[in-house]
């Protein structure tokens, strides 16, 4: 029997535009910027934003992940959050909600990078 616990998993997005990621991940998706980090004036940016629980790190930084990546986002409360989410009328995407065939209601989004963000609520049964 082994002693090994996981204690929570933080994906790491690669962005292109410090200003895109904030439209798209404060304004657009209601996280919060919780801090930020360049090794100095002309350096890439790492940030990490977090909402009701759940952590992303945004980096700038060429090696540290590929544009075009994919995270599955288990929540409760999609519904509120998708009505939260469209009602801000946000200009690139309008997301639905669809019943993925694993047992979900999923909400996804791409990012102005690529990555897809999937909002997944597990159906009962």
């Amino acid at each position: 029997m082994s002693d090994v616990t996981f204690q929570r998993t933080v994906p790491i997005l690669r962005i292109f535009s410090v200003d895109k990621a904030r439209e798209f991940y404060l304004d657009f998706l209601g996280f919060k910027w919780d801090w930020e980090h360049r090794f100095g004036d002309n350096f890439p940016l790492y940030a990490q934003v977090s909402r009701a629980g759940l952590v992303l790190h945004l980096s700038e930084h060429h090696g540290d992940a590929c544009p075009g990546s994919a995270a599955i986002l288990y929540m409760t409360g999609l519904d509120a959050y998708h009505r939260e989410v469209t009602a801000k009328d946000y200009r690139y995407y309008k997301p639905g909600i669809e019943d993925a065939p694993w047992g979900a209601r999923t909400m996804t989004v791409k990012d102005p990078f690529g990555n897809r963000l999937v909002f997944a609520e597990p159906t009962e049964g």
